[in-house]
């Protein structure tokens, strides 16, 4: 390390993934895989790093290490970008390195929340600064600035980009962060060279791409399995009727697919509106029916929700009549946003799909019941889990 002798003692937090990994093997909440053991690997190694240069940075207290020589140190330190398909354990891993980082100044976020904050943090200095409050009319760096300052470690679940607006402040952005030595974690289904893949003015982006590898450790999770699949096949996603019996089991579908992680609450920032998620652990989201189809929700929420998880739990749904159409009218929306989007669904419900809906009333969404149904059917066939074409009308 630049500026810095190694130090010389083992320490304690070389082996803290490793440790929480074998325990999870152990307990046979997961199987050894390879794969994900290289990545365990390579994130105890980075754990230690930031442990030895958070210990050699707390030296500039004594005034020797100035903030600049302090930013250089920790910009020394390289992130780690996980990529692979769906279900090979990339947010499992995020949960652990999460867990037992050293690091004080964390943030876990999803990437779209995440740029949502930046534009959020650029239109507030835009607007500062026409109120003569702030000096200096480009808002980039004092927001980086702000970010360094309550983050040091920034984890990225779902590394996507797909809005020109963050493709074009990306490069400016982050050249800010890593300079201040902000180090990045993250997880994505793409190898960052096709980031913001046939997006417009792609080579205005391309500058970012080669930032980004210079100050990560590319790994990908090429594991033959997804797990993710192998727990929901030959599983009840669709658990019916209600009761305790149901209750039960999703919460231990939950447990299996979350490997007994604890779980947290999160927003998901949509158009200026909040989303809350009550439960999310391991790339998946649980909802009730009240806080999907009871809310002022549409379709561009439903979609956001999408994006940000790969499995929903889906909580109660009761039986529908015209009496409750609005209610009615949101899940449809729901349902078909999942399925268009090829989310795996696990929900529990008062009645099998084709007696959701009371029907003998007839109207608009007696009619679009009839697809609701049958896509909720094959949302629980195997080919639908593992990915195959669906075949539900349209």
């Amino acid at each position: 390390m630049e500026g810095v002798s190694p130090l010389k003692m083992e320490l304690p937090v070389n082996r803290a993934m490793s440790a929480r990994y074998d325990a999870l093997v152990a307990s046979g909440e997961i199987r050894e895989d390879p794969v994900q053991r290289e990545a365990v690997r390579q994130l105890d190694l980075l754990n230690t790093r930031l442990a030895e240069t958070r210990l050699a940075s707390k030296k500039s207290s004594l005034g020797w290490l100035f903030a600049s020589k302090k930013n250089q140190l920790w910009a020394s330190v390289q992130g780690l970008y996980m990529w692979g398909g769906v279900g090979r354990g990339k947010t499992m891993l995020m949960d652990l390195f999460y867990e037992v980082t050293v690091i004080r100044r964390k943030r876990r976020v999803h990437f779209h929340e995440f740029m949502a904050d930046v534009h959020e943090r650029i239109h507030a200095h835009r607007q500062a600064h026409k109120q003569g409050k702030v000096k200096g009319d480009d808002p980039i760096p004092p927001v980086a600035g702000q970010i360094a300052e309550e983050t040091r470690l920034l984890l990225f679940d779902e590394f996507t980009v797909t809005d020109i607006a963050d493709a074009m402040i990306l490069g400016r952005l982050f050249t800010q962060l890593f300079e201040l030595g902000v180090i990045v974690v993250a997880t994505s289904n793409v190898v960052p060279s096709q980031l913001y893949k046939d997006g417009l003015n792609r080579q205005l982006f391309v500058p970012f791409i080669n930032l980004l590898k210079s100050k990560v450790e590319i790994l990908h999770l090429d594991s033959p399995t997804d797990y993710r699949l192998e727990t929901l096949s030959g599983a009840p996603v669709y658990i019916t009727p209600l009761g305790n019996s149901a209750d039960d089991q999703m919460d231990e579908i939950w447990s299996r697919l979350t490997h007994g992680m604890e779980s947290h609450g999160e927003e998901l920032e949509n158009k200026g509106r909040k989303i809350a998620v009550p439960r999310v652990a391991s790339g998946a989201a649980r909802f009730t029916f009240n806080d999907l189809c009871m809310q002022p929700l549409g379709a561009s929420d439903y979609l956001r929700i999408a994006h940000a998880y790969g499995t929903v739990f889906l909580d109660r749904v009761p039986m529908m009549s015209k009496s409750r159409r609005n209610e009615a009218k949101r899940f449809i929306t729901l349902i078909d946003t999942l399925y268009d989007n090829g989310i795996k669904l696990v929900v529990s419900a008062e009645a099998e799909p084709q007696d959701l809906y009371d029907t003998s009333e007839g109207g608009t969404e007696a009619f679009e019941f009839d697809r609701t149904a049958s896509r909720l059917i094959e949302m629980r066939s195997e080919a639908y889990l593992a990915g195959e074409t669906r075949n539900a009308p349209v």
